[in-house]
């Protein structure tokens, strides 16, 4: 249960949670009977994904809930992932890149505002899952995607689907596509160092543009929009997205260092700007991303500092938690020391003696198509502060990693401050 609630929590176009288990593809078609039940089991499972996790997470834009509702996300992956399909998560869709989580392409289709009369350009097409929710909300689609084998196979897709307002090409996405430019909207699903220039001047005055900025580990999205020639800019929520490929993912001028892994703000110190992407009164902790039921508080008994983490859920089997990725190498790192101070308020188990709150942790290899998960924890009822300590083993395959704190559908609330990981060498 630990394992389910980590895929389902997932943010997004982040790191792939590898290959996960369902009924083996059929050899030759279905008959009609079955097409019909297929399709409905997968329109319904469509369905609890908009209620729960894209309307539950706080998206509102009717037209947006609607394409979300009518996009057939299954049709978007490898057919041994579609048991997956809507589920709130990444999926591998090959090449060692991902699906984006359904959740993370509602919000980021929200923020642009798409209109009807939009000519909209996406960076970064992968799956073509982005652009066939746009489709339907804006008058024209551009979407570039950098890898051939993708790109040929997208395209594919996306006629084979209908999706005729959706014009693809494969090439590299930072240089924007000039010739149809200027564009109402951008939307960029890979993540730069810096905002690429062409981009910026390929942006209709008044656009939009949403992009996910920073290092490897800790980026955020950002909303930039284009007025009077000025770039104004918006930091929205913290994000961890794929590697890049090729040549801009090496010529990062800050690298992971897989020797040396760490966790950034684990005291919950640094917050984003007000108002954030959460709500004018949410306190969003940098370094930390796809927070749900989450808040930082002010406090003078915080453990470290004058900042905590609260998590809290009163309706069992939902999601409570927060997320951050690092770099670390297997080959020189054989354990992860972790650490933390906990407080808890009447936790108890969600809907299966497994849904109780622990601290996880998911290695993955360099193609993201391995995984193994680790946990300290559960922890249940009522008490206060203390220290958590323990160790983990960390697979000699291992090249990157994602920390989950969460209640994994427990009820009650919890406290978290000073949490740390220190390597120790194999």
């Amino acid at each position: 249960m630990i394992d389910d609630h980590f895929r389902r929590g997932m943010l997004c176009a982040g790191l792939s949670l590898g290959m996960w288990l369902c009924a083996p593809c059929c050899l030759s078609a279905p008959p009609p009977q079955a097409e019909r039940l297929e399709a409905e089991r997968y329109a319904a499972a469509r369905e609890k994904m908009v209620q729960d996790d894209i309307a539950g997470g706080g998206v509102s834009d009717a037209r947006v809930i609607q394409s979300m509702r009518s996009v057939p996300r299954h049709e978007f992956v490898p057919g041994p992932q579609r048991a997956s399909a809507y589920f709130d998560m990444s999926l591998p869709i090959g090449e060692a890149q991902t699906i984006s989580g359904a959740f993370v392409v509602a919000y980021m289709t929200e923020k642009l505002e798409p209109k009807p009369t939009d000519r909209v350009l996406e960076i970064g097409t992968g799956s073509g899952y982005q652009a066939a929710v746009l489709a339907s909300l804006v008058q024209t689609v551009y979407s570039i995607e950098i890898n051939k084998t993708l790109g040929t196979k997208v395209a594919r897709t996306l006629a084979r689907l209908g999706y005729r307002n959706v014009i693809t090409k494969i090439g590299d996405g930072f240089l924007g596509w000039p010739e149809y430019a200027p564009f109402d909207k951008i939307i960029v699903t890979c993540s730069p160092e810096e905002i690429p220039k062409p981009l910026i001047e390929q942006l209709a005055e008044g656009g939009r543009m949403i992009i996910p900025v920073g290092e490897r580990y800790e980026q955020t999205l950002m909303l930039l929009s284009k007025r009077d020639g000025v770039m104004v800019q918006e930091s929205l929520v913290p994000s961890l997205f794929v590697p890049m490929t090729g040549a801009a993912e090496e010529a990062r001028k800050v690298q992971p260092d897989g020797t040396r892994p760490a966790l950034e703000n684990g005291g919950f110190e640094d917050l984003l700007p007000p108002p954030s992407a959460l709500g004018p009164h949410a306190s969003v902790p940098t370094a930390w991303y796809y927070g749900r039921q989450a808040d930082v508080v002010r406090a003078d008994d915080a453990p470290q500092g004058t900042h905590y983490l609260r998590l809290e859920n009163n309706q069992p089997g939902r999601p409570a938690q927060m997320f951050q990725g690092f770099p670390v190498d297997g080959r020189v790192v054989g354990q992860l020391s972790l650490s933390l101070s906990l407080r808890a308020e009447g936790i108890r188990n969600g809907l299966t003696p497994d849904e109780s709150p622990v601290l996880a942790v998911r290695f993955f290899d360099g193609r993201r198509s391995r995984s193994a998960n680790t946990h300290l924890g559960p922890w249940r009822g009522t008490f206060a502060w203390k220290a958590i300590a323990g160790k983990v083993p960390v697979p000699v395959w291992a090249r990157d990693a994602i920390v989950q704190i969460g209640m994994l559908g427990g009820t009650g609330r919890l406290e978290v401050d000073d949490l740390r990981i220190q390597p120790l060498p194999r």
